[in-house]
Parts: C-alpha cells; structure tokens; sequence
C-alpha cells in the first residue's frame, strides 16, 4: 500500500526560516510526513496570494551550488550538518585566517554535504577553533552578520549550524556584542535597501535567544534589541527580516520574564500582512504572547471543509503545527517529520506544495513502513519505502541515496507538484509545471 508522504528537511533551528506547510483544501485524501531540520526554512500550499520578489544569487554562489551524486551510505544522514572533528592531542591549532572567506567558504560547501562519513569543511572547524576564545566569537559572529547574502537559502543554516557548534558564549562576551551591534528602534530602519545584515542580526538572535534560555536570554533582551525587533516588523521591512523577527521574539518568549515583556509590547502585529510573515502571525498572537481569556486558535478554528490534514497524533516532537492542521514549521535542527491523516491503495494522485522559503526540504511519497526518527537522521528519502524531492540541492532522494535532477533550484513562490500512479507504478515531481522522468524504484519494495 502506497501513503503519500510528505517530508522536509531544513536547515535551521529556529526555523529561522520558520517552516510553514499548507496543504491545499481540495485535495481528496493524503498522508504526508514533514521533516525539517532547523530554524529553518518554510513550504506552503497553494493560495491565491502572490509569492515575493526573489533576488537574483551572485554567480559565485550559483557556481558553488551544483551537486554530484554520493555513493550509498551506510548510515542515516544529516542534510546539512556535518559531524564535528576536533583537534587531535598533538595537532597544532590552525592559524588564523580572514574569518569573512572562511564563512563564505563554508557556505559555499555546505550543500554538498550529504553524507555523515564525510569531514567536516576545513572552514568549518577553523571557525569553531576560532570561537573558543570571546575575541574570536565575536568575529565569527560579526562576520556571520556582514558577509552571508539575503539571498542564498542556506544562510540561515549556516548561521545555526556553527553558533551550535561554538562554545557557549561567556556574560562578558554577550554584553561586547550587544554594544557592538548598538541595536535599537532607530538602527532597524536604516540600510533599508540592503535587508541582508538584518536577517543575519535577527536570524542570530533567535539562535543565542533558544541557546541562553534562562537568565541569559533575558540579558540579552536589552530594552534596545527589544525595540529592533519590534520595528524590524514594520511594514517597511523586507518580509525574511519580518519573519526572522518573529522568530526570533518567539525564542525570547520561552523565557517567562522576556514573555512578560513582550506581553506589554502591542503594536508588533499591527503591519504582518506580507508573506512569509502573516500565517506565522497569527499563530504568534494566538498561542505565543498569552493573554488572558484569549481563546487558543485551535479551539474555534473552522475544521468543517478540510478533509485532509497534517496529524497532530503522528508528528515528532519538534514540530509545530498551525491550528488548522495545513500548515506546518520546523525550528529544530533536528528532523521533523509530520504525516497526514489518510492513505491511498489505488488510482492517480496528485498534490502541490508552494514553497515560502527555499531552504533544505525533502518532499515525496513513502509507505507506512518508512521511517521517520528525527535524532537518529531518519525520513522520507532515507530507505527502500520512500522517494523525495529536493528542490534546494537539486536531488532526488530514495533508499538514502542521491541523485541530481533537471530542475533549477527552487524559490519563493515556486509550486512543487507530486504524482503517484499506482496503476503505472510511479511517481513523477513537477516545478512550477515542469516535469521530471518518472522515478519508480519504490515500487520494488512497495506493492
């Protein structure tokens, strides 16, 4: 019996590219997973909505984005982390080098790591060498904010990935950095035109904010930081800067004092109507910001056209869905995985997907007995039960295997489609209308 599996994979942790699913409302009957790993990166289904403007990627990072096919691993795979390889006992530490190269160096590379048996980028472990010091932390984390483009999607992956792998900062260290960023209402607005230093500030935030919950995040939200994020939600703001705010507020949030705080602070939704900012919104006021006799979202949310959901009582533990069950977002760098609520055993099938985020996503179909186990690195594309689309690395995934597609990288707005005939056993995945060949191997395990 074939499910219809939906299941995507992003990069970063709090969501910074928050992962928003919607599946469309006509369509009959679907079981989907969604796996996701981190902070970020965000899908949703079709809507009448128009998707917003894109910015062209330089051509250095459309150089370093084509992708070669690995040979099949043994072991489950994290899409993007790779594992962390220390100084052995006699090996001298490496010299310093220009941190703003060794942060575009492994953003450059980071894409091609798809399997957990390869080393770490040499930029990589450079930087975390560097961050063990607080000057040295302060420089990756200056050059994080400066040098990463608005426009690659990995971005914000980068971002999480190696402030997770950094050592903790210390109290002096955080209060350096806050003087060295000198955030306030006023700073949100300026450099408009170039939304790129925002994103990475807000995108940083929401990482320190989630990795210091407790004392330290209320530290950190200075009364400054908490008016830039708050302005950076301003209808003037590029709509990535406005949902990394968000994010980023949400990570604050987790700490109580910080809640209280946020509580006082009303105006902040006054102007979220851009995607990819509105949907996360709502769920925002609704579930986030508490106040008193303020009825959850989830509780009178009109149910009654919807016959196919993502299932609240078949999703790992990182993953949040929006009330309605259509929608869904990843700030985990772990990976999530959500299925719907019906299977199909016969006939042609068809579903779409409109990404909001361009980030890592698998998309697919897979059976029930596929796996989805998010610390072990688990889900669609990753055994003999499943296929996935990914858009981002421009990869077809089946039985923990890659393979490069046609398909030019996918973008904001862009519609994914998926076919499953199971007369003629296959599958076929569509960008913005444009087929792919057939992948049937599935089919050899699945019947």
């Amino acid at each position: 019996m074939i499910v219809v599996a939906l299941v995507v994979f992003c990069a970063s942790r709090s969501l910074f590219q928050g992962l928003l699913l919607t599946l469309e409302h006509h369509i009959p009957c679907l079981l989907g997973a969604l796996r996701a790993a981190s902070m970020g990166n965000s899908c949703v289904c079709r809507d009448d909505s128009g998707a917003e403007d894109n910015v062209e990627s330089r051509s250095w990072q459309t150089e370093n984005s084509r992708v070669h096919a690995p040979e099949a691993r043994s072991h489950p795979r994290d899409p993007v982390r790779p594992p962390r390889r220390g100084r052995g006992p006699h090996e001298p530490r490496r010299k310093k080098q220009n941190v703003d190269g060794l942060v575009l160096d492994t953003l450059a590379v980071i894409r091609t790591l798809v399997d957990n048996d390869q080393e770490p980028p040499y930029s990589m472990i450079t930087l975390h060498e560097m961050a063990e010091t607080d000057e040295g932390w302060l420089e990756v984390v200056q050059s994080l904010i400066r040098v990463i483009p608005l426009e690659d999607p990995l971005g914000p992956a980068v971002i999480t990935l190696l402030l997770d792998e950094c050592p903790l900062p210390t109290k002096d260290a955080l209060q350096r950095l806050t003087e060295i960023l000198n955030l306030s209402g006023a700073a949100a607005f300026q450099d408009a035109c170039h939304p790129a230093r925002h994103r990475n500030t807000t995108a940083v935030l929401g990482c320190l904010a989630e990795k210091l919950a407790g004392p330290a995040s209320i530290g950190l939200l200075s009364p400054g930081i908490l008016e830039y994020l708050l302005q950076s939600l301003n209808f003037q703001s590029h709509p990535t800067v406005m949902l990394f705010a968000l994010i980023a507020l949400e990570k604050f949030a987790q700490t109580k004092r910080n809640s209280k705080d946020l509580v006082l602070s009303n105006a902040f939704w006054v102007n979220l109507s851009k995607r990819p900012c509105w949907a996360l919104a709502g769920l925002w006021k609704a579930n986030v910001i508490l106040k008193e006799g303020r009825q959850f979202t989830y509780e009178k949310v009109d149910l009654t056209n919807i016959r196919a959901m993502l299932n609240s009582n078949d999703v790992s533990e990182y993953l949040k869905i929006s009330p309605h069950g259509l929608e869904a977002r990843c700030d985990a760098s772990s990976f999530e995985s959500v299925r719907c609520t019906f299977c199909v055993d016969s006939g042609v099938w068809y579903y779409e997907v409109t990404v909001i985020t361009s980030g890592v996503m698998q998309i697919g179909w897979a059976t029930r007995d596929s796996k989805f186990l998010n610390h072990e690195g688990y889900g669609i594309g990753d055994d003999e039960y499943s296929c996935a689309y990914d858009g981002c690395r421009q990869l077809i995934w089946y039985n923990a295997r890659s393979k490069p597609h046609s398909h030019p990288c996918w973008k904001e707005g862009d519609t994914i489609g998926f076919l499953l005939d199971l007369h003629e056993k296959q599958m076929i995945f569509y960008l913005n209308g444009n087929q792919l060949p057939a992948e049937k191997q599935v089919f050899s395990s699945a019947m």
